[in-house]
């Protein structure tokens, strides 16, 4: 369960970030006319307050998000946050968190790239198989897909962390899209380097072509009726080590509750999924794996 230590802590953060975002918003605002002028009457609970709460609830307690606004959060942290609004309006504005909950989790959040690389996909559903029909929340968005737990309505999670367990960037796709998909990679690969490990599902000369062209070396495993080829024994031990990142999926879905099917509109969706990712990285553990560091240019490009 999440301390009160730990709510502080995540809100100061918070509350900086946004002071800081507020400010480089207002430098480029457009001067507002006397026929155009607009309300900015700053809401009751802060944005920083918003972005605590929500990340509060993925510390595992609480299934409901519901039940922890209303019985948590209203009767035992009413002294931390006085001007709490009704559970309703919470949901209503949740929307308006989009922009500085991608920039909190990007530029906070984060994790950097330390040459060391683990990638991974889960699957999201959005409801049960017998449902897809009827779901009219996802109509036109989410797509039917198969995992290695069987098929699925919803979408894909995409994830790469350090081997210190830190997330590093994420994309969010259709349930039917390829782990080797182009467009999924231009955005996962930025300011990557080094060796990058990842299943069988990865394996693809023209993504190992484009990604080593970029400075990093993907690593894979091989198919059964593929030959065999030479790999280094530091390799083959650290592609054994990819339980880091299926240890963070399944505290993503299992302690931060990433997968529900109680989803009432696709903003709140999205939040849901930044609030699961804050979240995890304020966890005070995480899977990591420790290992002597080898020198090496191998990758070193020359202009």
């Amino acid at each position: 369960m999440i301390t009160q230590d730990k709510f502080i802590e995540i809100y100061c953060i918070a509350d900086d970030f946004c002071k800081e975002f507020d400010q480089e918003i207002q430098k480029h605002q457009l001067p507002s006319t006397s026929e155009h002028r607009k309300r900015n009457r700053p809401s009751r609970l802060s944005d920083s307050e918003m972005i605590t709460i929500l990340i509060g609830f993925h510390f595992g307690t609480f299934r409901n998000f519901k039940h922890y606004y209303l019985f948590y959060v209203r009767s035992h942290l009413k002294a931390d946050f006085p001007d709490l609004l009704s559970y309703n309006r919470f949901i209503e504005l949740e929307s308006r968190l989009f922009v500085p909950f991608a920039l909190f989790l990007k530029l906070v959040c984060f994790g950097e790239c330390t040459g060391i690389t683990y990638v991974d996909s889960t699957k999201v559903s959005v409801c049960h198989n017998k449902r897809i029909k009827n779901n009219k929340v996802f109509k036109g968005l989410a797509e039917v897909g198969k995992s290695t737990m069987g098929w699925y309505f919803g979408f894909k999670l995409h994830l790469i962390c350090n081997e210190k367990g830190e997330l590093l960037n994420f994309c969010l796709t259709k349930a039917n899209i390829d782990d080797r998909n182009q467009g999924v990679w231009e955005s996962l690969s930025k300011d990557l380097f080094g060796k990058l490990y990842g299943d069988k599902g990865y394996i693809s000369a023209t993504l190992f072509e484009s990604l080593f062209c970029d400075g990093v070396h993907l690593v894979t495993g091989i198919r059964s009726n593929m030959k065999n080829k030479l790999m280094s024994f530091r390799d083959k031990v650290l592609l054994r080590k990819r339980s880091v990142i299926e240890t963070i999926n399944d505290e993503l879905k299992n302690i931060c509750h990433l997968e529900h099917s109680r989803h009432r509109g696709t903003a709140n969706f999205l939040i849901n999924i930044l609030a699961t990712l804050a979240a995890y990285s304020f966890f005070p553990k995480k899977p990591s794996i420790n290992f002597e560091r080898e020198q090496t240019k191998q990758l070193t490009l020359f202009g």
